[in-house]
């Protein structure tokens, strides 16, 4: 079984200079030439669903079936209601199978709050005491269910890091004890965790699954405001001042056999060569020490 994959495509007309139709396209011919079985995102897919009709409606186009994950952003403009109905999202989480696997889509875009989860949706933000990026307990039992349930081994996708220490899901020891409880009741359960949110390239392996903490599609944000792209550029994309940009639109090409998961990656170069370390104040690496790269690893490994 095969699939393509990408993350944080991070499509905003005028804002940012990447995560546009031609990227689209890029995915759409890999995707048909690799005989592909379907192609799914980790989230973040664009900022404003009513600015972003055109790229929303492209990738539903595909000759293939696509499927959406959603991310905080995709939440941030808009209602996550309505970026589920743009998406053509019945569940802002679920799972499907597809060729001796479970693909389950997580949604972990949650505030906690007084011991309740309330959902990122457009621009409302709990003020004070809250956690973010939170998978609700309804959620974690369903995950568990859906484990349990399953006769497949399990791919989960999530926008946010079920692997990472720091920056995370909060409550992330909770999931990843319901991944130990399925491994441990059948060996391979789930083979493969995949995220995006970070904008970074990193592989590992804990617990025998293997964790992908999946880059950017297009570019990574700089907090740091600064001027090094020509101006006219600036003036198209108001964000680019706070970018650092791929020339090529990345993305992988995963295939699962037994419990071999093969990883192709993709590889690019920084836009006009501007890198992160470049600019003052800001390191080349994030806090989990993983660096800004315009890449996504490939890796062969059977798990298990």
């Amino acid at each position: 079984m095969k699939f393509l994959l990408f993350s944080d495509l991070h499509c905003w007309p005028g804002v940012f200079m990447a995560g546009c139709l031609e990227d689209l396209e890029v995915f759409r011919k890999a995707a048909v030439a690799s005989g592909c079985d379907f192609v799914i995102h980790c989230g973040d897919f664009c900022h404003d669903v009513k600015q972003s009709a055109d790229v929303i409606d492209a990738y539903a186009s595909f000759p293939l079936p696509v499927y959406h994950c959603l991310g905080n952003h995709d939440c941030e403009e808009t209602s996550y209601e309505e970026a589920m109905a743009a998406y053509g999202m019945k569940k802002n989480y679920y799972f499907f199978d597809r060729g001796g696997y479970r693909i389950i889509v997580l949604d972990p875009n949650y505030f906690y709050l007084d011991g309740q989860t309330v959902h990122y949706s457009g621009k409302e933000r709990p003020k004070g005491g809250w956690v973010k990026d939170h998978l609700p307990r309804e959620q974690i039992e369903w995950l568990r269910k859906t484990l349990a349930d399953s006769p497949y081994p399990a791919v989960l996708i999530s926008h946010q890091s079920i692997e990472r220490e720091i920056g995370g899901i909060a409550n992330r020891e909770e999931i990843l004890e319901v991944i130990r409880e399925a491994n441990r009741r059948k060996r391979g359960s789930v083979l493969m965790c995949l995220n995006g949110h970070n904008h970074r390239d990193h592989l590992r392996i804990l617990e025998d699954v293997l964790y992908v903490d999946v880059n950017s599609a297009s570019y990574d944000w700089v907090g740091t405001e600064h001027h090094l792209f020509p101006r006219e550029l600036e003036e198209q994309y108001s964000h680019l001042c706070h970018s650092v940009v791929f020339e090529d639109p990345l993305y992988a090409i995963v295939t699962l056999e037994g419990s071999t998961v093969t990883l192709e990656g993709t590889e690019s170069r920084m836009f006009m060569g501007v890198r992160r370390d470049q600019i003052p104040g800001e390191a080349s690496v994030d806090e989990m020490g993983r660096p800004c790269v315009p890449k996504i690893s490939s890796v062969r490994i059977t798990l298990g």
